[in-house]
């Protein structure tokens, strides 16, 4: 069928499942029970999904105890560790609302983010690299009236915190039989994760999840990826993301696969060493992870014929990096996946058999029970080909920002729409292509330029690893384009050199007038650029040469 309006909808196959995420596990150990179900190689820790089941209503059993009741709140914050799971299901088990801390926040961020959600209890880890979280939340923690219980992974070292590895002890007969009535009266609908956003237009906004919203993304990612029982998932990628927690875990836990972690961290050396020790068949990254893998002096070393598929999301995948995963990586079925927090998180994503160009050129297509639509500004549906505002409606959407319905009410409209901020264009056959973000979107002299095109232009040069395009004020023609470029090993950076390989191949007005060659650039822990931060420093950049000429 060849679409005429930027409308599409997914298959209704097979059903939705509407149970809630306590009980999936509890169906997984029953199925698979002696199957390895988790792997946290740094740890050397290996669970079959009966054992995480027993860990996972163990603790949730010894937070019962210690006072917790359903529909409370309680937070994670700590680094990719069995811990960080096993509260993830033991809050799922209890009926308990995870909320889940970027590990990179500092004391300001992780108190707001603490005090919004209204935390009766937190689990976190007293330390991890140049992180002191034990300090951190001996600050916070008076200030936060409903915070009874604090759990420590590591050194409980302040009275009243309890070790991780305690909690489970308190649990008492009445706590196991409290927990096993607790499960029947939890519902699918129910919120059981927070997720704050990034926060990078003014303080993060929770984005609040339910079982069905998560348990189903994760089961339809993984689905895309044809994972089966004897699938082993590596997960480099942060837990505290929908990346890690749902289409990692999640999606394992719903097919039988076996979720891996191979450090706390992104490790390259690590994660090369993991896939080839636990015979990966799939894994998952952003693409400066992928690009970290193949820069790898030891890739080529390493035996990696046991992979097969995975996701790569979070940024543009330029052609040559899809090449060296498909070739190099030995994943000829990995998939490309788009979409955001608020939608659980997945809405496109490319199928393991779609053609070579579909996988570099597109977001694929909209997963099953959801619908996406492209906008103009004035809300009616664009033709196929138009850019505009990407929207989705379906399971995946949200129940809302936690505690801000005005700000809930500003991106899920009327019609239960969810509207991205996302600029994108879908084509006749349904493929999406996202082409950048309505706010970065640049205007010079009246034409509208997307960065995201300029991007993928600029990738094709043979010196470019890595790039970034932003838009800084002008007087003269309102805004200008200036490119942030790595440039690949052994490489020399040329300005005009850059500009000159522009010029005759893009529209004039597409040629960056500012070109910086870097050794990195601002990133979430997730790896997405931060655009905003390379704005502020330009726009100092260039105040400050304005003044000196001055």
């Amino acid at each position: 069928m060849t679409l005429t309006l930027s409308q599409v909808h997914g298959t209704q196959a097979p059903p939705l499942i509407e149970h809630t995420i306590g009980e999936a596990l509890a169906q997984a150990a029953a199925r698979w029970g002696e199957r390895e179900a988790l792997v946290s190689v740094e740890q050397g820790i290996r669970w079959t999904f009966a054992e995480l089941l027993d860990r996972a209503d163990a603790f949730a059993a010894g937070l019962l105890a210690l006072g917790l009741e359903p529909g409370e709140r309680i937070g994670i914050w700590a680094h990719n560790c069995v811990e960080w799971t096993v509260t993830q299901f033991a809050a799922a088990r209890a009926g308990l609302v995870l909320v889940t801390i970027n590990p990179a926040y500092r004391t300001s961020e992780a108190a707001f983010t603490m005090a919004k959600a209204g935390l009766a209890a937190l689990v976190f880890v007293d330390r991890f690299k140049t992180s002191d979280y034990a300090a951190m939340v001996a600050e916070i923690g008076p200030d936060l009236p409903a915070l009874r219980r604090i759990v420590c992974i590591g050194t409980a070292t302040h009275p009243g915190w309890i070790a991780f590895d305690d909690v489970a002890g308190h649990a008492d007969d009445a706590a196991r039989a409290r927990l096993a009535a607790i499960g029947p009266t939890l519902d699918a609908g129910d919120a059981i994760n927070i997720q704050f956003t990034s926060g990078t237009t003014g303080q993060p906004k929770g984005a609040t999840l339910s079982h069905r919203n998560i348990l189903n993304n994760g089961f339809f990612v993984g689905l895309a990826q044809r994972l089966q029982p004897g699938d082993r998932l590596c997960i480099p990628v942060p837990l505290y993301h929908c990346f890690g927690m749902v289409m990692g875990n999640l999606a394992c836990l719903t097919h039988g696969a076996t979720m891996i972690y191979p450090a706390a961290g992104f490790d390259a050396a690590a994660v090369l060493a993991t896939i080839e020790r636990e015979r990966c068949t799939a894994l998952y990254g952003v693409p400066t992870m992928f690009i970290a893998l193949l820069g790898h002096a030891k890739l080529d070393r390493t035996d990696l014929s046991s992979l097969r598929t995975g996701v790569m999301a979070g940024a543009v995948c330029p052609e040559p990096l899809m090449r060296g995963v498909i070739e190099r990586l030995h994943m000829p079925e990995i998939t490309i996946a788009y979409g955001m927090t608020e939608t659980s998180p997945v809405s496109f994503q490319t199928a393991v058999d779609d053609p070579f160009d579909r996988r570099v050129g597109s977001i694929g297509r909209v997963q099953p029970h959801l619908e996406c639509k492209v906008v103009g500004e004035d809300g009616a549906t664009l033709p196929v080909g138009t850019p505009g505002e990407l929207c989705t409606r379906g399971y995946s959407v949200m129940l809302g920002y936690w505690d801000e319905p005005e700000k809930t009410a500003a991106v899920i409209d009327a019609a239960g729409w969810m509207h991205s901020g996302d600029l994108a264009v879908i084509d006749a056959a349904g493929y999406g292509t996202v082409v950048g973000r309505l706010k970065d979107m640049v205007i010079r002299g009246g034409e509208n330029i997307y960065p995201r095109e300029i991007e993928e232009f600029l990738y094709s040069h043979p010196a470019v690893e890595d790039v970034a395009v932003i838009g800084v004020p002008d007087e003269r023609m309102g805004e200008e384009l200036c490119a942030w470029i790595r440039l690949r090993a052994d490489s020399a950076g040329d300005e005009e050199e850059i500009r000159a390989f522009c010029r005759g191949r893009i529209a004039h007005y597409k040629v960056p007038r500012y070109v910086r060659f870097v050794d990195s650039f601002p990133t979430t822990v997730t790896g997405k650029v931060q655009k905003y931060l390379i704005r502020e420093a330009m726009i100092a950049e260039l105040a400050f040469a304005t003044t000196n000429q001055g």
